[in-house]
């Protein structure tokens, strides 16, 4: 099953990249995130680490693609057989939402319905909350 989850909010779309691109971030916006272990503190492709959530359970990822300048990138996260691909964007608002909008962002997650439909809650809450000024 597939989902795409889009959010706006007034930081502009560079910072925002910043809150994806900086791991130590991550904690600050996702709230389903309590800690990332990485060997490196930022996004590039291959890079390989784990997530915890809610303290207790710590999940494995790969990051598959990082594109700076298109301010995209894509992971593979997995919990024993479970496999979920999701890929990451912020766009500069439309022109339409610009006097009020400093940036989009969006989430496609790939995986089991089961898995994915209930993450899609908790995914919205972070895409909103990477878009506030803080």
């Amino acid at each position: 099953m597939q989902t795409t989850l889009r959010a706006t909010g007034p930081l502009p779309a560079d910072a925002a990249w910043e809150r994806y691109a900086d791991l130590d971030r991550w904690t600050h916006w996702a709230p389903q995130i309590s800690g990332v272990s990485a060997e490196q503190r930022r996004l590039r492709t291959g890079l390989r680490g784990t997530v915890r959530a809610a303290g207790v359970v710590h999940v494995p990822f790969e990051v598959l693609a990082v594109d700076e300048a298109a301010r995209t990138w894509s992971w593979r996260v997995r919990l024993g057989p479970i496999r979920l691909h999701l890929e990451h964007g912020v766009d500069d608002p439309a022109p339409d939402d610009a006097p009020r909008v400093g940036a989009r962002t969006w989430l496609r997650t790939t995986g089991p319905a089961p898995v994915v439909l209930p993450y899609a809650p908790l995914a919205l809450i972070a895409l909103h909350s990477l878009l506030l000024e803080r």
